[in-house]
């Protein structure tokens, strides 16, 4: 966190849960400036009273800018005095892509492409972009538009002197917890007293924690090179052990039921993290695996008298033949979040 010391920090779509998670990482640190970058004035009105009331004597750290990645001109009048860009900005609901992809490629393509062109015009010294399990062989429009998205990241930083700004981007899967999911969607019809709904009970999903998702994302800042891909290596469970893992915190007496909807639009059984064709030449980096950028050139004659590179010994890296935990393990994970923590305890019922 040294790094950080007397810098300023962009945070793009900084009113969203990672957004709330950097700022009670960092706010005590001797950060000196975090700026919330969003289009949302309710979300940064909320955000500013929230964190004036628990964080009173570093709360002046946090400024707010109105703006929208897909408008350049609003995203380089954030970037004055930035050191460092977390670009988080990002529609990420499945169906709601699918119903829009355009919506989907103007901020999750042509934002990112605004916010790296400011960032390297600005002098930022490192943009870490933040991308998803759903960019690697992508079947839905969020995907496939999070998949162009590291696109432009590695093209441009082809592009970059990396003295200059260093560009790099990581790959995670799903998030408990975090806004939109699916944890709190099932706890609200728990306390409605409704049945939760699940979409399928074989279908696995990487999961992983806040603060996971940041460390992940502070990995890539101080080990990840120009254009690189970050990926951590994280455990899966299926759909139907999450959903028990919930009952079995908020329902112990077995009043709700479960039921199955089926797979929503674009929605595939399985996630996948590191693909084959990226394993040639990912790097096993213990709890990550780092994925370099393709520095060959458009030349392609010369690697015909070159000869092959060797590729790396790796396999496709995907939610079913990850670590899967069973239903003690995920009530455990769930349990050290903060947020089961306070719901539990708001339902009466002991964490």
């Amino acid at each position: 966190m040294s790094l950080f010391t007397g810098k300023t920090l962009l945070i793009t779509g900084g009113t969203g849960s990672f957004g709330n998670a950097v700022l009670n990482r960092f706010l005590h640190t001797g950060i000196a400036e975090i700026r919330i970058f969003s289009r949302d004035e309710k979300k940064q009105d909320d955000m500013r009273h929230e964190f004036q009331a628990k964080m009173p004597e570093v709360a002046d750290k946090i400024k707010f800018y109105i703006g929208d990645v897909r408008d350049p001109a609003s995203v380089k009048n954030a970037m004055h005095g930035v050191d460092y860009i977390f670009h988080a900005a990002a529609l990420k609901q499945v169906p709601s892509c699918e119903f829009f992809p355009l919506e989907a490629v103007k901020t999750n393509v042509l934002g990112t492409d605004n916010v790296l062109t400011a960032a390297i015009e600005a002098g930022v010294k490192a943009v870490i972009c933040l991308s998803t399990d759903k960019a690697a062989y992508p079947v839905n429009a969020m995907g496939t538009s999070k998949a162009m998205m590291e696109k432009v990241v590695v093209a441009k930083s082809r592009t970059v002197i990396p003295d200059r700004t260093r560009i790099c981007c990581t790959r995670y899967g799903n998030v408990l917890c975090s806004r939109g999911s699916v944890v709190p969607l099932w706890i609200e019809q728990i306390k409605a007293g409704k049945p939760i709904t699940i979409t399928d009970p074989k279908m696995t999903r990487f999961i992983m924690s806040l603060d996971e998702a940041l460390d992940l994302v502070l990995f890539a800042f101080e080990n990840g090179g120009q254009g690189d891909i970050l990926v951590q290596k994280a455990p899966a469970c299926t759909i139907e052990t999450l959903a028990r893992a919930v009952l079995e915190l908020f329902d112990p007496d077995g009043k709700i039921e479960i039921k199955t909807i089926g797979i929503r639009h674009g929605e595939k059984l399985y996630e996948t993290l590191l693909t084959n064709e990226e394993c040639a030449n990912a790097i096993d980096m213990g709890a990550f695996y780092r994925v370099p950028c393709d520095k060959r050139d458009l030349n392609y004659d010369k690697y015909f008298t070159e000869g092959d590179r060797e590729r790396a010994m790796l396999k496709e890296f995907n939610s079913n033949n990850t670590l899967l935990l069973d239903v003690e393990q995920v009530k455990a994970k769930l349990l050290a979040l903060q947020f089961i923590r306070q719901e539990l305890a708001g339902m009466g019922r002991k964490p």
